[in-house]
């Protein structure tokens, strides 16, 4: 412990785990803390169920119509993997893989009108879908093979269309899509929480529909993936590819302070010990003095004995509640794995409904969507501050990653990732950086 590290790392999110990684492969010497006795932080998966009751004080042990404590893992925080998005890239590059199984999400489905339809992605779904009147179908398909087509290098595909200029609410007047559309255009397609999008230039809209037709074209029935027995397995994935680099793991150790001289981190003690550095990458809880809180997000992970109505008996789905069909400024998401994924008892399914918190009143905001997933077994409802950091860190050398969003995929927390990494390093992210060039075939053995 009392040695001097390149990079000191606290709490073992997604996030904390994936950087530790990269600077590891990169030649650094790491050091990776967590005050917890469990990979995760923030972002665990938690087994047996009993430790689920116990974390959220429910009284008594679950029953035993739940089935074996051990057979649950259970996610605190729900997010599916994009299969063409920048975790998966991170993931194959890293071949963090070769550590995980994934199976594809059955169904991605959309909320109009109190029901919920599979999302149209392609332009022979655009034809057959039941959300969209006939016409509106036409005119759907029409933009689909546009935005398929559209090529910035080739003026030819952009039909006067200025990529950096044209405004996404003007491009879906181009079209003469309606609100309807443009609800599941902006929410289920480009996966934008809220509107704000709608006039910014309408390139970083067509980008995120290419994205998730790719991830959809890659292996069919919805462009997400999921880790079996749960996320908890990803921060691990990336904390085993640190260590074969050499990074150093210590789980269950209290963080005393982080210690500084003439304004820069120079150390972390921890149980009398200090061990050096020259930067520090920390999960809000452990600086907050350096954050802000910027909202909060509800989450309510409800344990179920069927699979969710109206979406063909999917052992997994993401169902996305557009804000305008519930009067709302934020969008509500559900995910929902079950035993197919090693995550709960034979016959159960875990769905976690999430949004941001606009009210007094959270649960009442959330009801829409549990709504959707009665009969209910039982829930557990948390409501959680969302933080990010006061400062870039550039002064200090403190890199602190922003809270989870309520999002159901990790782009808005790949693209923390690249930001730490661009304030540490002073360059952009590059993804080839990440490539590893040692195997460790024989166990953690480093060649």
């Amino acid at each position: 412990m009392n040695e001097e590290y390149d990079v000191i790392v606290l709490g073992t999110g997604l996030t904390e785990c994936i950087l530790s990684g990269i600077m590891s492969v990169k030649g650094k010497k790491v050091l990776h803390m967590d005050r917890n006795n469990f990979y995760g932080a923030e972002s665990a998966s938690i087994t047996p169920l009993d430790e689920l009751y116990k974390r959220f004080s429910l009284p008594g042990k679950p029953p035993e119509s739940m089935g074996k404590g051990r057979d649950w893992n259970v996610d605190l925080i729900p997010k599916f993997l994009m299969s063409n998005g920048q975790l998966a890239r991170m993931l194959l590059i890293t071949s963090v893989t070769r550590y995980l199984d994934f199976k594809v999400v059955m169904g991605s489905f959309v909320y109009k009108n109190g029901n919920i339809y599979k999302v149209p992605s392609t332009e022979t779904e655009a034809l057959a879908t039941k959300l969209l009147g006939l016409f509106e179908k036409r005119r759907f398909k029409k933009f689909l093979g546009f935005v398929a087509n559209m090529d910035v290098n080739d003026p030819k595909t952009l039909d006067g269309v200025d990529p950096q200029k044209t405004t996404m609410r003007e491009l879906y007047s181009k079209f003469s899509l309606g609100p309807d559309v443009m609800d599941f255009t902006g929410h289920a397609l480009a996966l934008y929480g809220t509107d704000d999008y709608i006039d910014r230039p309408c390139i970083e809209t067509i980008n995120r529909i290419k994205l998730y037709s790719e991830s959809l074209a890659r292996y069919g029935q919805s462009p997400y993936l999921y880790p079996m027995y749960g996320l908890g397995e990803l921060p691990q994935g990336f904390a085993r590819l640190s260590a074969i680099y050499g990074g150093t793991y210590m789980l269950n150790k209290p963080i005393e302070e982080i210690i500084m001289e003439d304004g820069k981190v120079v150390g972390v003690k921890s149980d009398g010990e200090i061990a050096r550095c020259k930067q520090l990458i920390c999960d809000p809880s452990y600086v907050p003095e350096r954050v802000t809180k910027v909202g909060q997000v509800i989450r309510v992970i409800c344990i179920l004995s069927h699979p969710i109505a109206n979406t063909n008996n999917s052992n997994s789905c993401q169902i996305i509640i557009p804000q305008n069909q519930v009067n709302r400024k934020h969008d509500i998401y559900v995910c929902m794995i079950s035993f197919a994924h090693n995550v709960a008892a034979e016959g159960k399914y875990i769905a976690i409904a999430s949004t941001s918190v606009e009210t007094n009143d959270p649960e009442q905001e959330i009801k829409p969507a549990l709504d959707l997933l009665m009969p209910i077994d039982q829930k557990f409802v948390s409501i959680a501050d969302q933080y990010e950091p006061t400062d870039p860190g550039t002064e200090s050398q403190i890199f602190v990653s922003r809270s989870y969003d309520a999002t159901t995929h990790f782009e808005s927390t790949c693209d923390d990732i690249k930001n730490i990494y661009n304030r540490m390093t002073g360059t952009e992210f590059n993804f080839a950086e990440m490539e590893r060039h040692k195997k460790d075939t024989f166990g953690d053995a480093a060649e």
